[in-house]
């Protein structure tokens, strides 16, 4: 029988609805596997037990009411969090504790999720590795010796461990697909407005999402349908809330297979695991081929976005760390001559995939380039003898995704021969993250990978 902590929050929901377990008991299970197993990742780092136990108490008082009711969930900490202490895994805020939940915590909160605690991230979420100065590193729960990726690192970690069963995230350069991938669990970037953000100061920034993780995709896919839907505040908000797609099969799909998406250097067994999927694919009725495709203008369009975002978001703060000051660095660099540039090749770039998704449903590629690296190492600066010239370049397979505006999900695929997971990614057409998560579902359901625990 599937320990509590380890059923799906689907089948959690259905519990509480039917009064067949408590709010309480079943909070109790996640703090005890908290207590249990967080000392050796470090994933969850401000814990809000009293306070959960006691809205656990109220739910269970006040009976069932939303989606989520009585479901325990964890924040990442770079999301507000009303009353919790939010340190966007900077020195900067340590002691910072906001008066107002971000939209994403409401909307989770109204749906009658319990909120547990926050989860790690690197200052600012700058990096696909989660260590701070604030809280130290995660670790990964299938090798402790490794990083959990990043910069959604403790969310994934948490869910992979059983503390619990959803958890939020965001993803600029691919920090809700990474860390799914390193932790054997399931995040999607969603096409950008799915889930709206609020910003004072960069608000039609399109690059950075939040969005959902959980265990499994249908679990994703309730989590996701509480977190969209339109909000009046964010310019570029989509209108209709999320919806599965009700068609379960992928038979006769068009799916496309990019080992490298270009000629990135991918370690051997991370391209051995991704290469898997085509044969699931194929066995699943989807007619797959692999595509000679090219996405390099997405290098220069992402860095120089990413770069202007970071000197206006935080170029007026001092004492920044190193990676989060070598970002603002580069955004003062910036010229209006760099912004056209980008401008025109994403635009370019845009069109180009448009006709590509006439021609084929989904992209299947590498997630990251490579499997879970030692924890002690800050990035990875080469690849299959390639040498890299900066902490980012290890995550283009990522973030030159991240420029096309569309829809990605980071889906279980297999572990390496030293039992590291390794994820596949799963790229549709702009909007079509129901399709995105209709094959993740297919593939999941083919493979079973995900329901493959740590031995912690």
């Amino acid at each position: 029988m599937t320990e509590l902590h380890y059923l799906t929050a689907t089948e959690m929901a259905r519990l509480l609805r039917a009064r067949e377990v408590s709010a309480v008991e079943l909070l109790e299970a996640h703090l005890a596997r908290v207590e249990q197993v967080n000392p050796a990742v470090n994933a969850i780092v401000t814990l809000v037990a009293e306070r959960a136990l006691d809205e656990a108490k109220a739910a269970d008082a006040a009976g069932p009411k939303g989606p989520l009711h009585g479901v325990p969930v964890a924040h990442k900490d770079l999301a507000d969090t009303a009353n919790i202490r939010t340190t966007y895994g900077s020195p900067l805020f340590a002691d910072h504790v906001p008066a107002k939940d971000d939209l994403l915590v409401e909307r989770l909160r109204k749906a009658g999720a319990i909120t547990v605690g926050k989860t790690n991230t690197p200052e600012f979420g700058t990096g696909s590795h989660t260590v701070n100065e604030v809280f130290g590193a995660t670790r990964n729960p299938y090798d402790l010796s490794r990083s959990a990726g990043g910069s959604s690192g403790g969310a994934a970690a948490a869910l992979a461990t059983g503390m619990v069963p959803l958890a939020d995230g965001s993803d600029m350069g691919g920090s809700l697909r990474n860390p799914a991938s390193f932790c054997n669990v399931v995040g999607l970037r969603p096409t950008p407005g799915r889930v709206p953000d609020i910003s004072d100061t960069a608000a039609w920034y399109t690059l950075a999402v939040s969005g959902p993780m959980a265990r499994s995709v249908e679990d994703l896919e309730l989590m996701l349908s509480v977190m969209s839907g339109f909000d009046p505040r964010s310019p570029y908000s989509i209108k209709e809330p999320f919806a599965p797609d009700p068609e379960t099969s992928v038979k006769g799909l068009r799916v496309a297979f990019s080992p490298d998406l270009g000629g990135l250097p991918v370690d051997p067994e991370t391209a051995a695991v991704t290469a898997s999927a085509v044969t699931v694919f194929e066995g699943l009725g989807a007619r797959v081929e692999q595509v000679d495709l090219d996405l390099s203008d997405a290098d220069d369009a992402f860095r120089i976005y990413r770069a202007w975002y970071y000197a206006l978001s935080f170029g007026d703060l001092e004492g920044l760390g190193a990676n989060t000051a070598w970002n603002v660095e580069q955004g003062r660099k910036v010229t209006g001559a760099d912004l056209a540039r980008a401008e025109k090749l994403r635009s370019g770039l845009y069109q180009r995939m448009a006709a590509f998704f006439d021609t084929y449903d989904v992209l299947i590629a590498p997630v990251s380039q490579v499997p879970p690296f030692p924890v002690e190492r800050p990035y990875v600066d080469e690849i299959n003898g390639v040498k890299l010239p900066d902490y980012l370049s290890w995550m283009r397979s990522a973030y030159w995704i991240s420029v096309l505006h569309a829809p990605a999900a980071s889906v279980p695929a297999g572990f390496t021969s030293a039992g590291l997971p390794v994820g596949v990614q799963i790229v549709g057409r702009p909007f079509a993250d129901a399709r995105v998560l209709r094959v993740a579902r297919a593939f999941e359901q083919a493979t079973g990978y995900g329901t493959r625990r740590p031995g912690l």
